[in-house]
C-alpha cells in the first residue's frame, strides 16, 4: 500500500524543511516574551527555543515554525491556518479552540499537548508524535494523519471523516463517539482502544488490528473488512455489522460478535503488515543563543 501523491508530496517539504531549519536561528525568550499582537502579525519564522511562550489568541496565519523548540506553549483560540510546523517540538502545548486549518505539523512532536475543540480540518500530518493527547471535540476531518501516532489519546466525539489514518497507530485511545465516517484506517493499529458510539460508516479498515479493543454501540455499516484482525475484540453490541462483513475480517473463539453471527478464520499471512517506508530524521534542535533573540521574516506583499 502506497502512501499517495498527498503523502509523497509532504515527505518531499519534509527534507526541504531539514535544510530550511539551518538556516532558522531566530530563538525567542521564555514565557515572558510579552509578544505584541501588531509584533507578532509580522512575523512568520520562529525557530530556536520558547517554552512556555504565551501566544493565546494571537494571528499566525501561514507562520513557520522549523525545528523549534515551543514546549509547554500556551496557544488558546490562536489562529494557525496554513501554519507551518514542521520537526519541532510542541509537547504538552495548550491549542485549545485554536484554528489550524490546512496547517502542516509534519513529524513534530505534540506528545501530551491540549486540542479540545480546535479546528484542525484538512491537516497535514504524515508521521507526527500525538501520544496522549487531548483531541476532545476536535475536527481533523479531511486530515493527512498517515503514520501519525494517537496512542492512548483522549479522542471523545472528535471529528476524523474522509480523513487519510493509513498505518496510524491509535492504541488505547479513549474514543467514545468519535466519528470515522468515510475515514481510511488501512493497517491502522486500534488495539486496546475504546471506540464506543463510534462512527464507522462507510469507513476502510483493511488489515486493521481492533484486537482486545472495544466497539459497544460503534456503527459499521458498509464499513469494510477485509483481512481485519478481530481477535480478542469486544463486538458484541456493535451496530450495523454483518455476516458478509465477519467473512471478509480474522476472527476466531475470542472474538465476541452480535448475535447471529459467527466467527470467520484466516490465513494468518494476511495479518503480517509489511514495514512503511522510511522518512528523512528531523535535525537536532538549533542550540540556543548565549542572548536569545527573536529573528522574524519580513513582511511581504
Amino acid at each position: 500500500m502506497s502512501i499517495g501523491m498527498k503523502g509523497e508530496n509532504t515527505i518531499a517539504r519534509i527534507a526541504f524543511g531539514a535544510a530550511a531549519a539551518l538556516l532558522v536561528f531566530g530563538a525567542a525568550s521564555s514565557a515572558s516574551a510579552g509578544f505584541g499582537e501588531k509584533d507578532v502579525a509580522r512575523m512568520h519564522s520562529f525557530g530556536g527555543q520558547c517554552h512556555r511562550c504565551e501566544l493565546s489568541g494571537r494571528k499566525l496565519i501561514g507562520a513557520t515554525f522549523t525545528a523549534a523548540n515551543f514546549q509547554e506553549a500556551t496557544l488558546i483560540g490562536a489562529d494557525l491556518r496554513g501554519a507551518e510546523l514542521v520537526m519541532s517540538n510542541f509537547s504538552r502545548s495548550d491549542f485549545s479552540r485554536a484554528d489550524l486549518r490546512g496547517a502542516e505539523l509534519v513529524t513534530s512532536k505534540f506528545n501530551g499537548a491540549i486540542f479540545v475543540r480546535a479546528r484542525l480540518e484538512g491537516l497535514e500530518a504524515v508521521a507526527t508524535q500525538f501520544v496522549g493527547a487531548n483531541f476532545t471535540g476536535a475536527n481533523l476531518g479531511g486530515g493527512n494523519l498517515v503514520m501519525a501516532n494517537f496512542s492512548e489519546a483522549i479522542l471523545q466525539r472528535a471529528g476524523f471523516a474522509d480523513a487519510d489514518l493509513t498505518r496510524a497507530n491509535l492504541t488505547r485511545v479513549a474514543a467514545a463517539g468519535a466519528n470515522f465516517s468515510d475515514a481510511t484506517l488501512m493497517m491502522a493499529n486500534m488495539a486496546h482502544g475504546h471506540f464506543g458510539g463510534a462512527n464507522f460508516r462507510d469507513a476502510t479498515l483493511d488489515r486493521a488490528k481492533l484486537k482486545g479493543g472495544f466497539f459497544a454501540r460503534a456503527d459499521f455499516h458498509e464499513a469494510s473488512l477485509r483481512h481485519t484482525d478481530l481477535r480478542w475484540t469486544d463486538l458484541s453490541l456493535a451496530r450495523n455489522l454483518t455476516q458478509a462483513q465477519v467473512n471478509q475480517a480474522c476472527s476466531d473463539s475470542s472474538t465476541k460478535l452480535p448475535k447471529g453471527l459467527k466467527p470467520k478464520s484466516c490465513n494468518m499471512r494476511a495479518l503480517v503488515i509489511p514495514a512503511p517506508p522510511a522518512l528523512p530524521a528531523p535535525p537536532a534542535t538549533p542550540p540556543v543563543p548565549a542572548t536569545p533573540k527573536y529573528i522574524a521574516a519580513p513582511e511581504t506583499h
